[in-house]
């Protein structure tokens, strides 16, 4: 995946913490890496003058963000050319503390504003092309090649990383200083997301194995 530049998100009035100002991060490292870490992301926009939101992949090239859909999604055409809020979560642990208030989470997240244009031409199809790499190193040279009308009906969209913050926190929970006294549990319960073993398609030719670049898809 493409390097990032040196240049950090505005910190503006939209995007600064106003609670928890110590799990707020603005620099690029911080928020990459939570890009990185999980390619499942929620885009909210306006359609037909109400809020809505698309889940879908996304994938950095240098200092913007992309994700793709079909030519036909209204919310792509919604998206283009207006302000979007791309946010990507990842749910590291639960926090469990001396009393129910002091509970919590473990998490990282990004939230980034912009606005949504489409990427057209042969940019498009590079763009396609380091999505596979970025997802699945090594698979996009084994696949049959994309047809015309299937790159008719995909359309790519980006938006820069100029505005918006990381969030994480971590470590155990907080309590009331005269709670910690108590004889009771707390601690953490870590949560990961992890890849599984691959499971062959039913219609695959029994003389296809499995290819080596599976060994290369990782979260993270």
């Amino acid at each position: 995946m493409s390097q990032s530049t040196d240049q950090a998100p505005l910190k503006t009035n939209r995007s600064r913490l106003r609670r928890s100002h110590e799990r707020g991060h603005y620099d690029r490292a911080a928020i990459d890496q939570v890009l990185a870490a999980m390619p499942m992301c929620h885009i909210a926009y306006e359609i037909d003058g109400a809020p809505s939101i698309l889940p879908t992949l996304q994938w950095r090239e240098g200092d913007y963000v992309y994700w793709h859909g079909s030519a036909a999604s209204r919310a792509l055409r919604a998206m283009e050319g207006k302000s979007v809020c791309l946010s990507v979560s990842c749910l590291d642990g639960y926090v469990l503390a001396r009393s129910a208030m002091h509970h919590s989470v473990n998490f990282r997240s990004v939230m980034l504003f912009g606005e949504a244009e489409r990427v057209e031409g042969d940019h498009a199809a590079t763009s396609l092309e380091r999505m596979f790499d970025a997802l699945f190193p090594g698979r996009w040279e084994t696949l049959r090649p994309m047809t015309d009308q299937e790159f008719k009906a995909t359309w790519v969209m980006r938006m820069p990383i100029t505005e918006g913050a990381a969030k994480i926190r971590s470590g155990g929970p907080k309590d009331d200083e005269e709670d910690y006294e108590l004889p009771i549990w707390a601690g953490v319960v870590p949560i990961e997301m992890n890849l599984m073993p691959p499971i062959d398609d039913a219609e695959t030719r029994l003389d296809v194995p499995q290819p080596d670049h599976l060994s290369r898809i990782k979260l993270g």
